[in-house]
């Protein structure tokens, strides 16, 4: 059945993109930032422009505002709806990376253990869930790699160029400058990797991307008539910033250990498979060339974020799906070099057997008496899961070298994406993928608040305008998405109308309980009412 593999993918992806605790709540700064945008275009009707309680924010194109204020339309305002795209996306990719790794792997079982890594690494399955544009781009360039890959195959005129180009020139409606990372990173293929044609000179290839580009074009063009060079220059200082503007005092060698570490521990099985590819496919530039070239591009940028090398991780999956299937061959027959195998799964197997030990100590340690770790037990399930999984790799070691048949190659890779779904479910379920400010939820489940929020528009008091331009405060942004009816915006408590309702910021000072009344306190921000 050659749809087999596609459900058997849909059933292993979904559960984890769907398991989640009772409670939800957005993380601050992008995810909330891309659902109040949405918001306020769905609010306002005004689909052209990106704000922040009237500040004009055109550092980002729109078309991630634009999808998601869609569903909006369709479901309703809710941190389900804000996340649908990602998670839709998250789908997309999962079949597309099934479908390149079989085009440039040739064989079933490594395109589908490709797609079933992708979806069980952390920072992937984290990013699958958040209300932003990486997945989106990610699927899209994946689209334009695939069509590319189709395209090789047919003639100098096929509509196949046209939809590669067509691709990435959407990906840029979607997340703006940064899909010209994966372009370019494709270059070193389309330029050596075709012997017979030559892509860059393929009519249909820029006709695509001439289309492509069209919506956000017209966008840029509505928007600078409506509101002049503000567009561009907000738009090019934030290309500005993400070159010069280090965070966190991250250095070019960021990415070699931040990505090892969200990705444990597929990355050491992309390394090993580096080597395998290298020494035997004849598409190195696309399974080596385009990572190493997205590695050094990210590297360089002086902005350098974890959730930049989410564009590594469907090459870094198809990387350790062919190591692990190389390893199951070893596993298998016992070759010369099944060390590599036994070292494998004792080691693996000692790091599960502490994790477990850790996990059940989390779960029985408030039974003993241990209150203080009572917040700390729902971590226990994680390591238990985890530490179980990571404990069968030796034992189906040890029986396959005692002559036991039945735990054959098949169960020993199988142990491995096994153990990293269980672990993930259990940080899913634990609600560590979804519910990133609690306090923002039990706030407005108190009565009082409840009861004014549902029934009045919230006006909002700010000073500071500057910061709405990146963003904004994350508390701000919180009770902006979370407030069910908005007002408007005024710079003074003074400016507000008589028996009106406000969020007022921290900074401001120009009120007294004999003029207004405190209902409630969020991280600094009172609502009150005028007398």
């Amino acid at each position: 059945m050659k749809k087999l593999p596609y459900l058997t993918l849909l059933l292993w992806t979904v559960p984890l993109l769907l398991l989640g605790s009772d409670q939800s709540s957005l993380m601050p700064q992008d995810e909330a930032m891309y659902s109040v945008r949405a918001r306020w275009m769905l609010e306002t009707g005004d689909w052209l422009t990106p704000q922040s309680w009237g500040e004009l924010v055109y550092e980002k194109t729109p078309g991630t505002y634009w999808i998601i204020a869609f569903f909006y339309q369709l479901f309703g305002v809710s941190e389900v709806t804000s996340r649908l795209p990602a998670q839709l996306a998250c789908i997309l990719s999962i079949f597309l990376t099934y479908q390149i790794a079989l085009m440039l792997l040739k064989r079933q079982q490594i395109a589908w253990l490709s797609a079933a890594i992708l979806s069980v690494s952390f920072l992937w399955l984290q990013g699958s869930r958040l209300a932003t544009a990486n997945i989106s781009m990610i699927s899209i360039g994946l689209l334009g790699i695939w069509c590319l890959l189709q395209a090789s195959h047919s003639t100098r005129f096929s509509l196949w160029y046209f939809a590669a180009g067509l691709s990435f020139g959407l990906g840029f409606l979607i997340r703006g400058q940064m899909i010209f990372l994966p372009i370019t990173a494709l270059l070193p293929y389309l330029i050596f990797g075709h012997h017979r044609r030559h892509p860059l000179v393929n009519p249909m290839l820029y006709l695509g991307l001439a289309v492509g580009l069209m919506p956000t074009l017209l966008w840029f063009w509505l928007s600078w008539e409506k509101y002049g060079n503000v567009v561009f220059e907000q738009f090019f200082n934030l290309v500005k910033r993400i070159a010069s503007e280090q965070r966190n005092g991250n250095s070019p060698f960021f990415y070699l250990w931040n990505t090892p570490l969200k990705a444990f521990p597929w990355p050491f099985f992309s390394f090993l498979g580096l080597i395998l590819v290298w020494r035997k496919s004849p598409y190195r530039l696309i399974l080596i060339g385009c990572p190493l070239v997205i590695l050094a591009e990210i590297s360089c940028v002086a902005t350098r974020l974890p959730h930049y090398a989410l564009m590594l991780y469907p090459f870094m999956a198809m990387l350790a799906a062919v190591a692990l299937d190389w390893l199951g061959m070893i596993y298998e027959r016992g070759t010369k070099h099944k060390y590599l195998v036994r070292s494998l799964s004792y080691g693996f197997g000692g790091l599960g057997c502490l994790l477990f030990l850790a996990g059940l100590g989390l779960q029985i340690s408030p039974v003993l008496g241990f209150r203080e770790y009572i917040d700390l037990q729902k971590y226990g399930n994680i390591g238990v899961l985890l530490g179980l999984g990571w404990l069968t790799l030796p034992l189906m070691w040890v029986f396959r070298q005692r002559g036991n048949k039945f735990f054959t190659a098949k169960y020993w890779v199988a142990g491995w994406v096994v153990s990293a779904w269980l672990g993930l479910a259990a940080i899913a379920a634990a609600g560590l993928f979804s519910d990133y400010n609690p306090d923002v939820k039990v706030f407005f489940r108190d009565d009082a608040i409840a009861s004014t929020v549902q029934r009045q528009a919230i006006n909002f008091v700010v000073q500071e305008t500057q910061s709405l331009t990146t963003g904004g405060d994350p508390s701000l942004l919180l009770l902006t998405f979370y407030t069910p009816h908005w007002g408007q915006r005024f710079r003074q408590v003074s400016e507000l109308p008589a028996r009106g309702y406000a969020w007022v910021s921290p900074e401001s000072s120009d009120w007294s309980a004999a003029e207004y009344r405190h209902l409630g306190t969020f991280r600094g921000w009172k609502l009150i009412q005028s007398k």
